[in-house]
């Protein structure tokens, strides 16, 4: 798995608030948070690893690419 900075962490954050929020996703107060004992940073809405960020901005982008077949 790769390690991500808090300026990387933060820019996929404003991703997941910018695609989310069409969909009722509201997560204002996430921020990058503690560091595990290995030195990488969690995600602070319930100390969440980075890889669940990355599956939530996953699964938005294929909403998004699926939308033109629901019209």
């Amino acid at each position: 798995m790769r390690d991500y900075t808090e300026t990387q962490i933060t820019a996929l954050l404003g991703e997941l608030h910018r695609r989310g929020l069409p969909h009722g996703l509201l997560w204002g107060s996430a921020a990058p948070g503690e560091k595990t004992l290995d030195g990488r940073i969690l995600i602070d809405f319930g100390n969440s690893p980075v890889s669940t960020l990355l599956n939530l901005l996953h699964l938005l982008r294929d909403l998004e690419r699926d939308e033109p077949w629901r019209r």
